[in-house]
C-alpha cells in the first residue's frame, strides 16, 4: 500500500489517459444506439419495437446490476487488472455486435459490452480520487465530467449522421480499432496505484442486487414501451418485486459486518446530501435529453440528424464547461455554483414549457444549451464535494453508490416523464375531439390535433421538470464546502480506522 501510495506523489497522466480514453469509448458507445433502433428493426425483418429496444434496455440493466458489484471489485482487485479485463470485454462484445448476423447475437454482443463498461465509471472515478489530493479534486473530476456527460451528449448526432448516410454496422466498426488501441496501452503501459486488500463477497447480496437493482430498472424501462403503461402487470409486478428484493439488500447491507455496499456512507451528511441533489438532477438531464428530441421531431417535424445537430451545442458547452468548473469548485465550492447552475436550469427549463409549433430553430438551440450550461456547473462539484467527506477506505463505496443511484435515477426519471408527456398528450386529444367525430376530420386535420396533443404534453412535462429542478435548487442551499485542510483530513481517517476496528 505504502508504495501505491508513493507513487501518487505526482499524479499518474499518461496513465489516466489511457482510462479516460477506454471510458469515453464506452461512454459513447452507450448512446449510440436509440437513433438506430429503427434501421436496426428493418434490417432484421423484426415488427416488435420492444423487442428491439432490448438493445438499449438489456445494456441499462447489465450495468446497472453490476455497478453494485464494483465496490468489491475495486477493493479486491488492482485497477490495471480490472480495466484490462473491462476492455477485453468491452472489445469482444463490440466486435460479435459488428459481425451479428442475427438479433440474438448482436443482443449478445451488446450485453459482453454493458459487463466491460459497467466498471468504467466507478474504476477511473476512484484512479482520479487517489491520484489528486483533495482540494485540487475538482479540477480533476471536471475533466471526469467531460468525458461522462459529453460523449453520451455527442452520441446521438453521431448516430444520426451513421444511419442516414452509412450502415448501422459503422456504429461499430468505429469504436473497435479505439476499443483494441486502448487495449493494447493498457497492456503495456498501466499500472497499479490503488491498493487493495483481501475481501469476501456476498452472494445472497449479489442476488439480491442483481435481482432487485434489475427488475426495478426492467419494470421502469419497460413503461414507455408498454401499450398499457403502469397498468401493466409485467411493469407492476417487476417494480414490486425490485423495490421488496433492494429493501432486502439494504437491511442486510445495514447488518452485515462486511457489506458488499457500504451504506455507511450516507452518514456523511454532504454525501448524502449531495446524493440527492444528483439523484434530482439526473432525472432532469434525462427529462432535456428525451422531451427535447420529441418536441423538435413531433411537434416541428425535423429530421432525426438535423435535431441531433441542434441539441450538439449544448453537448459542446457542457464539455467546454466540465473542466472550468471543476477550478472553480476548488476556489470558490459547490454551494454557489450548485445556486447558480440550478437557477440556470431551473429558468431555462421553465422557458421550454412555452415552445409552441412555430418556436425558431435559434431559440429552441439557445434555450437547451443553456440549460446544458446550468446542468454542467451541478454534476461534478455536487458529487466530488460529497466523495470529499469521505474517507479513502469508502471511495469504492461511495462511487459505486453514486453510479448505481444515477443510473436507477435515469431509468426511473426517463420512465416517468415519458408516462406523464404520454398521458396528458392523449388526455390533451380527447379534450380537442369532445362532441367531434374523428372520422368526419381529414387526414390533415387529424395530424394537426395529434401533433397539438403532443405539444401540450410537452410543455405540461417540462413544467413538471421545473418543478423538480426547484427542489434540488432549495436543497442546494444547504450545501456546504467540506474541509480538506489535514487536521480535517486526518480526523476523518483517525474516526474511519477506530470505526473499522
Amino acid at each position: 500500500m505504502s508504495e501505491s501510495l508513493q507513487q501518487l506523489k505526482k499524479p499518474p497522466y499518461f496513465m489516466l489517459a489511457i482510462l479516460f480514453f477506454g471510458a469515453f469509448v464506452s461512454f459513447l458507445n452507450n448512446s449510440l444506439m436509440n437513433v438506430a433502433l429503427p434501421t436496426i428493426m428493418v434490417d432484421f425483418g423484426m415488427d416488435n419495437y420492444t423487442t428491439v429496444q432490448w438493445l438499449t434496455t438489456g445494456y441499462m440493466l447489465v450495468s446497472g446490476v453490476l455497478i453494485p458489484v464494483s465496490a468489491f471489485l475495486l477493493t479486491r482487485f488492482t485497477n490495471r487488472v480490472l480495466f484490462i479485463t473491462a476492455m477485453t470485454l468491452f472489445t469482444i462484445g463490440t466486435a460479435v455486435a459488428a459481425i451479428a448476423p442475427t438479433f440474438g447475437i448482436l443482443l449478445t454482443g451488446r450485453m459482453i459490452q454493458a459487463a466491460g463498461s459497467s466498471v468504467m465509471s466507478p474504476l477511473l472515478m476512484n484512479v482520479m480520487l487517489i491520484s489528486f489530493p483533495r482540494e485540487k479534486r475538482g479540477a480533476a473530476m471536471g475533466v471526469f465530467g467531460l468525458v461522462m456527460i459529453t460523449a453520451p451528449a455527442l452520441g446521438p448526432t453521431l448516430s444520426g449522421y451513421i444511419v442516414e448516410y452509412y450502415d448501422w454496422r459503422v456504429l461499430f466498426e468505429m469504436i473497435l480499432p479505439f476499443s483494441v488501441i486502448a487495449l493494447v496501452l493498457a497492456i503495456f503501459k498501466l499500472q497499479n496505484v490503488m491498493p487493495t486488500r483481501k475481501a469476501t463477497l456476498d452472494y445472497l447480496s449479489v442476488l439480491f442486487s442483481t435481482l432487485g437493482f434489475g427488475s426495478l430498472l426492467f419494470g421502469f424501462s419497460s413503461v414507455s414501451s408498454s401499450a398499457d403503461g403502469w397498468k401493466d402487470p409485467i411493469v407492476i409486478t417487476t417494480i414490486a418485486v425490485g423495490a421488496i428484493l433492494i429493501v432486502l439488500f439494504v437491511l442486510r447491507q445495514l447488518k452485515s459486518e462486511k457489506p458488499l455496499l457500504n451504506l455507511s456512507v450516507y452518514k456523511y451528511p454532504m454525501f448524502a446530501l449531495g446524493n440527492v441533489i444528483s439523484v434530482v438532477n439526473s432525472a432532469a438531464l434525462f427529462a432535456g435529453m428525451i422531451l427535447t428530441p420529441a418536441y423538435m421531431q413531433t411537434v416541428k417535424g425535423i429530421a432525426p440528424l438535423d435535431s441531433g445537430l441542434m441539441m450538439l451545442p449544448g453537448a459542446i458547452v457542457m464539455g467546454i464547461m466540465s473542466p472550468i468548473t471543476g477550478k472553480l469548485f476548488d476556489k470558490f465550492g459547490p454551494r454557489i455554483l450548485g445556486i447558480v447552475g440550478l437557477g440556470i436550469t431551473t429558468i431555462a427549463t421553465y422557458q421550454m414549457t412555452f415552445f409552441e409549433l412555430d418556436t425558431s430553430n435559434a431559440y429552441i438551440i439557445f434555450v437547451y444549451s443553456v440549460r446544458m450550461l446550468g446542468i454542467s456547473m451541478i454534476m461534478m462539484p455536487i458529487m466530488t464535494n460529497g466523495l470529499n467527506q469521505l474517507p479513502t477506505r469508502l471511495n469504492p463505496h461511495g462511487t459505486a453508490v453514486n453510479n448505481t443511484i444515477q443510473q436507477v435515477a435515469g431509468a426511473i426519471g426517463t420512465a416517468i416523464f415519458v408516462s406523464i408527456m404520454t398521458s396528458h398528450s392523449k388526455q390533451s386529444v380527447t379534450e380537442q375531439l369532445a362532441g367531434i367525430d374523428p372520422s368526419t376530420l381529414a387526414q390533415e386535420e387529424m395530424a394537426h390535433i395529434t401533433k397539438l396533443g403532443m405539444l401540450e404534453g410537452i410543455q405540461f412535462t417540462f413544467l413538471i421538470a421545473t418543478f423538480t429542478t426547484l427542489v434540488a435548487f432549495a436543497l442546494t442551499f444547504f450545501v456546504k464546502r467540506v474541509d480538506v485542510s489535514k487536521e480535517a483530513l486526518a480526523k476523518i481517517e483517525g474516526e474511519e480506522n477506530v470505526a473499522s476496528k
